[in-house]
């Protein structure tokens, strides 16, 4: 199930306008400091996944690279897992080329790992561990 969508943005508060209007409403913010970036979680009512806007907070991190090279845009597409470290063990064994092997903290104390992006058609994955 698709967790949420992340967007590399310059501004947050410019980015959000647009999704406000759309009728989503901003569930959490937060900067991981390990990431170098702050996060807005944006939330629409219905189940539909949620939007990460991520602004990068100091320069070298890679939401700072990404924009850099590319501009603003889609990030990455993030992916609920129950066990994280079982499906990138699953994974690595059908040969995915992981970026992350070992989960790292991620925004509201979620396990990520991240696959690289030439195993789903040039775009980056996200695992995030959602127990429960």
């Amino acid at each position: 199930m698709v967790h949420h969508i992340g967007i590399a943005v310059e501004h947050l508060e410019q980015a959000a306008q647009p999704y406000f209007r759309l009728g989503y409403v901003l569930e959490a913010e937060e900067t991981v400091e390990s990431q170098g970036v702050q996060v807005w979680m944006l939330r629409e009512a219905s189940n539909t996944p949620r939007i990460e806007l991520l602004a990068s907070v100091r320069e070298g991190t890679a939401i700072a690279k990404f924009i850099d090279k590319r501009g603003p845009g889609l990030h990455h597409i993030a992916i609920a897992t129950e066990d994280i470290g079982a499906e990138l063990k699953r994974l690595e064994a059908e040969g995915a080329p992981l970026i992350d092997r070992v989960p790292r903290p991620g925004f509201g104390g979620h396990l990520v790992a991240f696959i690289h992006p030439k195993w789903a058609g040039g775009v980056l994955l996200e695992l995030v561990e959602v127990r429960g």
